[in-house]
């Protein structure tokens, strides 16, 4: 039987002041591809691959990161779940389902805030986007403090041995070949600070955990056990209080687990989609 791959386009959504770049990849329903502050659409080259024989795979690079556009004063995460929404529209994809990691999670939790009922489902990969994790209820808020000064603590060890901490040390040694393929995505995206764009995504990580409820969709998170970026404990105490949330952690991976354990990450959002019926 001769293999036939899936189709394939790509294209620019304009926005008013930035051009966003997307890749379609496959046929079915629609699953969009949010990437973190570390990546662009390309990031994603092991999701895509699996899942567009049976979905539609859009996979776009936010507003400023390579190769899309952003305006002079670097792109503003305030931003994103409107150029999320033009995409959406744009491509008449309709109801979704959204897979998101790190920075993706902002235009996740506000796409579905945004169009209530509209999400399928909602996969938060090591991140928990604009949901506050200092409105967590206890014991775990108590464990953020110490946790940041450690964590700061192991990203500037990472540095000094020239591993970056959005991957982290185990990708780094075991897999050494993917943490520079990696890096290569990452160093793509240049031209503004992304400690900026850090600063003010954490100015808009202000929603208590309890009103995601509003957003009417299937929310699943999937902590990183060794993420030294984003606390990992945050996503099981949010599900606590999230009507129908799931929490499936990812074992044995840094911050960047979908790239790190691909095939562990996608059986994952695979078995959460079948339980969801998306």
């Amino acid at each position: 039987m001769t293999f036939t791959a899936p189709p394939r386009r790509a294209g620019w959504i304009e926005r008013p002041d930035a051009r966003i770049r997307y890749e379609m990849t496959g046929e079915g329903p629609a699953i969009v591809f949010a990437h973190g502050l570390g990546g662009n659409l390309m990031s994603w080259w092991q999701q895509v691959a699996h899942f567009a024989t049976r979905y539609t795979c859009v996979a776009f690079s936010h507003r400023g990161f390579f190769p899309s556009t952003a305006p002079e004063a670097g792109p503003d995460p305030a931003a994103y779940a409107a150029d999320l929404a033009a995409l959406v529209d744009e491509l008449g994809l309709g109801d979704i389902r959204i897979v998101c990691q790190s920075m993706g999670g902002w235009t996740g939790v506000e796409y579905a805030l945004l169009r209530p009922g509209r999400v399928k489902a909602l996969v938060l990969g090591a991140t928990t986007g604009s949901l506050d994790p200092r409105q967590m209820r206890e014991p775990e808020r108590s464990r953020l403090e110490p946790w940041k000064q450690e964590s700061a603590a192991a990203r500037a060890g990472l540095l000094a041995r020239n591993i970056n901490p959005a991957a982290g040390a185990r990708m780094a040694e075991e897999q050494p070949a993917l943490h520079h393929l990696y890096n290569h995505i990452y160093g793509l995206t240049q031209g503004f600070d992304r400690e900026a764009v850090r600063g003010r995504l954490d100015a808009q990580r202000r929603r208590a955990p309890e009103g995601f409820a509003a957003a009417q969709c299937s929310v699943l998170f999937v902590p990183s056990e060794e993420d030294i970026v984003l606390p990992p404990f945050a996503g099981a105490a949010m599900a606590s209080v999230i009507p129908g949330a799931k929490v499936v952690p990812l074992p044995r991976a840094g911050h960047s687990g979908h790239f790190e354990r691909a095939a562990e990450f996608n059986a994952i959002v695979d078995a959460f989609f079948a339980e969801v019926g998306a």
